[in-house]
C-alpha cells in the first residue's frame, strides 16, 4: 500500500519531468525561509553509511561572485579549446548563471570523509554519489517551489577550494545558482540549442548481461 495519494504521486512524476538546468534568472534575492527548506531537502539525501558528507557554501559577497566567475570563465575558454571544432559552437551556450542569479551555493565533500568505511571500502567515489544526491533534492525541491537552479562544473577544483578557503582534504563538487526565473525551458536548454538529445531509454537498460537487450523485459513496448 502506497503512503501517498495518486495526485502526489503523479506530482512528484511531474516535478521531475519538469525539472530544468537553468541558466537564465532574475536577480532577487529567495526569502530566506525558502533557501533554508531547499538546504533541508538537501539534507534529507541518503548518503553511503550514512555519512551525510555534503557540505553547502552560501556565496553573498558580489566581489566573491565575480572571482568565482572568473574561474568559470577560465575553464569556459578551456573546454572550448579542448572541444576543437565544436568549440565556437561551444562558446554561444550560456553555461552559467553566477553573476544574475538570487542565490548562489557551493555544494562539497567535507574533509573527513577518508574515515569513513563502510560502503567506501572499494568504491570510495560513492562519498560523491552521495553529494550528487543531496544536489538533486534540492534541485527537485526548488523546482517544485517554482526556483529555477542551475549545476555549474566549469572550474578548477583545487583553484576554488584555495579560494573560499576550504580545508584540506575537502573538495568543491559543484557551482549552483538559484534564483526565480521568467519561465522554465519547456525542454533542456542543450536539446533546445542542439548540442544534444536525450537517449532511448531501451538502449541504456540491459538484462543479465551487458549484452541483454532492454526489448526482453517489454519495456521497448508501447
Amino acid at each position: 500500500m502506497s503512503d501517498f495519494s495518486s495526485d502526489e504521486i503523479d506530482a512528484l512524476y511531474r516535478i521531475m519531468s519538469a525539472r530544468r538546468d537553468m541558466r537564465h534568472f532574475r536577480s532577487d534575492p529567495l526569502d530566506e525561509a525558502l533557501l533554508s527548506r531547499l538546504l533541508h531537502a538537501a539534507h534529507l539525501a541518503p548518503s553511503v553509511g550514512f555519512m551525510q558528507p555534503w557540505r553547502f557554501i552560501h556565496i553573498r559577497s558580489r566581489s566573491m561572485r565575480e572571482r568565482i566567475h572568473a574561474l568559470i570563465e577560465a575553464e569556459r575558454q578551456a573546454t572550448a579549446a579542448a572541444l576543437g571544432e565544436r568549440g565556437d559552437e561551444f562558446m554561444r551556450l550560456k553555461v552559467e548563471g553566477v553573476l544574475e542569479c538570487g542565490e548562489l551555493l557551493i555544494a562539497a565533500l567535507g574533509p573527513d570523509r577518508e574515515r569513513h568505511v563502510f560502503g567506501r571500502r572499494t568504491m570510495p567515489e560513492m562519498d560523491l554519489a552521495s553529494v550528487a544526491c543531496a544536489i538533486q533534492n534540492l534541485w527537485l525541491a526548488a523546482r517544485a517551489e517554482g526556483v529555477g537552479m542551475g549545476w555549474v562544473s566549469l572550474f578548477d577544483p583545487e583553484a576554488l577550494r584555495e579560494l573560499l578557503l576550504m580545508p584540506v582534504g575537502s573538495r568543491p563538487v559543484a557551482v549552483l545558482c538559484l534564483g526565480r526565473v521568467a519561465e522554465f525551458y519547456r525542454e533542456p536548454m542543450l536539446e533546445q540549442q542542439q548540442w544534444a538529445r536525450r537517449l532511448a531509454l531501451e538502449t541504456l537498460v540491459h538484462v543479465d548481461t551487458w549484452d541483454g537487450s532492454a526489448a526482453m523485459t517489454g519495456m521497448a513496448r508501447g
